[in-house]
């Protein structure tokens, strides 16, 4: 038979893993308030196997006893344990527990804001709810630092490594998400709580800490190998989610110009002429966003003077056409 704290950190666990599911389940509309109602269930029962773990696996140390005066009006010794209405005692809510253990320096100071955060958010998610779209990037920026925190406290305290259930929240989950709070037609309960996220959020942490209030995410595509990197493939489709590319961004995939390209097909191929072969084969393959990017004077206008930029994936097209030198790879 499981230990109670061995019950508590496995219930732990799997209440956080399936937060994390379920925020990454797509067209999940109820996504955001899911997510911090099982995201504190796993917090206070992580917190619950700790405290035990601090007190000999003793249940009765989680039970909140109430106040009992004696005959003389003296605080009983034994106060009695509070207990519901069906008779099961109470026990230490999570906010108790977060400042027991933040008093004891057991818990960071940075998780306990954390968890505070996201108890705010549960609270007004199941007593009303967040209509504004700004509510989702903030609660990515906390839930996903609520994530770090709890896989480094699980083997801080543990020796728990819970890798394994591939503990992430989906990037954004690839929505166009909102940037500019400030322009947003928010209410007068929304202002005042973003307002106070402001307040208690230190944006100039140390970012080398294991535990955070928040985190800020940066989101880049790279070329990787990787059986676990995400695929990404560019269409007209409107329906298709939207990935916005910043100038960096256009540099890095289509790093040729004509100049360059030439001289790499002069170099790769034999007997290889810029000629009107060349252009013709060139300006073809110039469709394929894989190969190449216009770049237009005017962004609006796609009649004014343009440049366009190709990426080494272009090889991949010209080699149906010309004959590699056998010294090429």
């Amino acid at each position: 038979m499981k230990s109670l704290l061995k019950e508590l950190l496995d219930r732990a666990v799997l209440a956080m893993v399936a937060a994390i599911e379920i925020y990454n389940k797509p067209g999940f509309s109820y996504r955001n308030e899911s997510f911090t109602i099982l995201a504190i269930n796993g917090w206070e029962l992580l917190l619950k196997a700790k405290w035990l773990d601090m007190h000999d696996n003793d249940k009765q140390s989680l039970y909140v006893h109430e106040t009992h005066k004696t005959a003389t009006g003296e605080n009983s010794k034994k106060p009695p344990i509070k207990k519901t209405r069906s008779g099961v005692p109470f026990t230490l809510k999570i906010r108790d527990l977060a400042t027991k253990l933040s008093g004891k320096q057991v818990l960071n100071h940075s998780v306990s804001k954390n968890i505070e955060i996201l108890l705010d958010f549960r609270n007004s998610a199941t007593h009303f709810y967040n209509e504004d779209p700004k509510f989702h990037t903030r609660l990515y920026e906390i839930g996903a630092a609520c994530v770090k925190n709890f896989v480094n406290a699980a083997h801080e305290w543990f020796e728990l490594d819970i890798t394994k259930f591939d503990v992430h929240l989906m990037p954004l989950t690839f929505r166009s998400l909102p940037t500019n709070i400030e322009g947003s037609l928010l209410n007068a309960e929304e202002k005042k709580f973003l307002a106070f996220l402001d307040s208690v959020i230190d944006y100039d942490a140390d970012p080398n800490s294991p535990y955070s209030v928040s985190v800020n995410v940066e989101l880049k595509f790279t070329k990787s190998a990787s059986s676990n990197a995400f695929l990404v493939k560019e269409t007209n489709d409107p329906a298709a989610l939207p990935v916005t590319l910043i100038e960096e961004d256009i540099l890095k995939r289509y790093p040729w110009d004509y100049a360059k390209l030439t001289a790499k097909c002069r170099k790769r191929y034999d007997g290889f002429k810029m000629n009107g072969k060349y252009h013709k084969i060139r300006k073809g393959l110039e469709t394929d966003k894989r190969f190449a990017h216009s770049r237009f004077l005017d962004p609006k206008n796609i009649k004014s003077s343009k440049k366009t930029l190709y990426s080494p994936q272009i090889m991949e097209g010209l080699d149906k056409h010309y004959t590699k030198k056998q010294s090429t790879p």
